[in-house]
Parts: structure tokens; sequence; C-alpha cells
């Protein structure tokens, strides 16, 4: 098994969010990083189906698993994933909704 975290930059002109990208955590407590190796996904990137959020990373339809799921406010807007890999596939580390999520 490979873990690989890719290098995804949060929008650098707002740094009043680092410190809300530090402080998120999946469910299940896991950190999610700092923001710099976030995904933005618009609407057409991420959806629900049956009752499960499924994101699109790397030309893949990735279902996220609950305890991967950050509740809470989410300040830009936009849905956001953290990805890492396995077995060279994404998988999701945590994803908070978008706004119309």
């Amino acid at each position: 098994m490979v873990w690989i975290w890719p290098a995804n930059a949060h929008d650098h002109t707002h740094p009043e969010l680092d410190d809300w990208y530090k402080s998120l955590r999946s469910e299940q407590g896991e950190w999610c990083c700092d923001g710099a190796d976030v995904n933005h996904l618009t609407d057409p990137q991420w959806t629900i189906k049956d009752g499960q959020y499924q994101v699109f990373l790397e030309g893949e339809w990735v279902k996220v698993p609950p305890e991967k799921l950050v509740k809470g406010n989410n300040r830009v807007g936009f849905a956001l994933a953290w990805r890492m890999y396995i077995d060279g596939h994404p998988v999701v580390r945590c994803f908070m909704p978008g706004a119309s999520g």
C-alpha cells in the first residue's frame, strides 16, 4: 500500500482561512491537513448517490465513507476534498460538502 498526498494549495490570497483549514477534522477525528493539499470541487465534481457522497477525483467517482465527512460551517462555500492514494487509486481522506450540499 502506498500513501501519497497531492499538493493543491488553497487560495493564498486568503491567509485568514489558514487556522480554519488547520482546525478541520473528519467525523472519526482525523486531521484533514492545513489546506495546502485540499481539492476545491465544483458542483459537477461531487454528488449524493444512494444517500452517500461521491467525489470525482483523477477521472474516477470515489465514494466518501461517512466517517470521512467534515461537518461544520464551510467558510469557502465550495466542496473540499482531501485525497490520498491506495494502490494507485484516489481515496478520500476528508470531505466537506459545498454550499449546495
